[in-house]
């Protein structure tokens, strides 16, 4: 089959699985875009963050694990309703959250959010909850780094053997759980770099006042999924990755990210009505480049951050303290095998 012909194939069979998807269905970027957030997150860290992280063997597998929370759904009603709405955050045009508190000005927890999504007279599920699957993911990973410092340091000093083989044991199974941790949370850092998933305006304009005549065709899957497969590739997308910058603290970076997401919207509106989102035309691979690298320095910056973060972070009941065990010499032994 000729490519251009394929390629109209899969634009059409995009185009008719969005008319065919619920709203809460739809996807932020399909595979090959979460794929190279994901990677492009890892391969672009500094070197002060560990080494086990920055290995090509984590690009890897973070590519393919942003991936995963997209693959698990269906897999029920509640499993899927606890989850569907983390992927996605409903802005007004007015910056506020279906009438309720402001994107800039977020509550402290997902459960005073709920409250106040309630009491503009909506619900969560379909307000979405995208900042607070950031802010979680981040805390996480932060927390795996705290351990990580604490395990590294401790097997540099054990000298029973036997606790020894077990710490050494236990860093790799944390290494291990700090790249799966942070791939499933890079997908929902790469969410909030698609226009649609920080707008109500999420697959066509939608029934709100539309001087301007914006589209009502189902735009969010053919753009995330067959146009940037076809126009978007890794190589451009690091091209185009922002100069890195401070993400702290991680609810107000979060903030400011989805309110930078939040002010793409019209372009894109604006990009479709000109025709820049079908086929080669540049103006359209330029934006779905750029917000695809906005994703990736995103993801970057934050992982920097939760390393930072991880340095003052504690483990433990009662706590230590990182600090306490690599300057104080305190033994992690108890904090971290468990002496019940």
């Amino acid at each position: 089959m000729p490519p251009s012909i394929r390629s109209r194939l899969l634009v059409g069979l995009a185009a008719a699985l969005a008319l065919a998807a619920p709203a809460g269905a739809a996807h932020a970027w399909g595979s090959t875009g979460h794929r190279i957030i994901g990677r492009l997150g890892v391969l672009t860290l500094p070197d002060n963050v560990p080494a086990f992280l920055r290995s090509p063997a984590a690009a890897e597998a973070v590519g393919e694990l942003a991936r995963e929370p997209d693959r698990w759904r269906g897999a029920g009603k509640a499993h899927d309703n606890f989850r569907d709405g983390g992927h996605f955050v409903d802005v007004d045009d007015d910056g506020k959250i279906l009438g309720g508190p402001a994107l800039s000005a977020l509550p402290a927890t997902r459960t005073e959010y709920e409250a106040a999504i309630r009491a503009a007279g909506s619900d969560a599920g379909h307000a979405g909850w995208l900042p607070y699957s950031i802010i979680d993911g981040w805390q996480q990973l932060a927390k795996d780094f705290v351990y990580w410092r604490v395990l590294t340091a401790a097997v540099e000093r054990e000298q029973d053997p036997k606790r020894k083989a077990w710490l050494v044991a236990d860093l790799k199974r944390r290494e291990d759980l700090t790249v799966h941790d942070l791939g499933v949370w890079a997908h929902y850092v790469g969410d909030g770099s698609q226009p649609m998933h920080a707008s109500t305006h999420y697959n066509g304009w939608g029934d709100f006042p539309n001087p301007n005549g914006y589209t009502q065709e189902r735009v969010h899957v053919p753009f995330e999924g067959a146009f940037v497969r076809q126009w978007v590739t890794e190589g451009a997308a690091r091209a185009a990755m922002p100069a890195a910058r401070p993400c702290a603290p991680i609810d107000a970076c979060t903030s400011q990210y989805l309110t930078e997401t939040f002010h793409t919207v019209v372009p894109f509106y604006e990009l479709q009505k000109a025709g820049g989102l079908s086929g080669p035309h540049p103006a359209g691979q330029a934006f779905a480049v750029e917000r695809v690298a906005a994703a990736a320095a995103e993801l970057r910056d934050m992982i920097v951050s939760a390393w930072q973060a991880s340095a003052h972070g504690s483990l433990g009941y009662p706590p230590i303290t990182v600090d306490q065990v690599l300057r104080e010499h305190i033994d992690p032994w108890d904090a971290l095998y468990g002496d019940d």
